[in-house]
């Protein structure tokens, strides 16, 4: 990931309402959530909710698809760990253990049955 892309990334997660959605969606996992659901769990207005999740699709943090008359949204756990990568690929720079820091990368969660 390039560093104007993290910055994209991080900009749109700074926002209390932002980052809140997006670790609701990374929590739903795989199937994510229908943007009624995540207006009724968070509260927000409509149009509230829509320039937030605008703001994350720009960002690449959340993919969406139409399901009919439905918009799911999911976590983009690819840009995520992206992100994490980028943050965190000096982090044990010029030590005998650089594996002690190495993140894991984040797989979304199945639903069980």
């Amino acid at each position: 990931m390039k560093s104007k892309a993290a910055l994209d990334c991080l900009n749109a997660l700074a926002q209390e309402h932002r980052l809140t959605l997006f670790r609701l969606l990374v929590q739903a996992g795989e199937e994510g959530m229908a943007v009624g659901e995540l207006a009724a769990v968070t509260g927000l207005a409509g149009a509230t909710l829509t320039n937030h999740l605008h703001i994350l699709r720009r960002a690449g943090m959340v993919i969406d698809e139409r399901r009919g008359r439905v918009i799911q949204c999911r976590a983009n756990y690819e840009q995520m760990n992206g992100l994490l990568g980028f943050l965190t690929e000096n982090c044990c720079a010029g030590s005998d253990s650089a594996t002690a820091c190495e993140p894991s990368a984040c797989k979304p969660a199945g639903k069980s049955k």
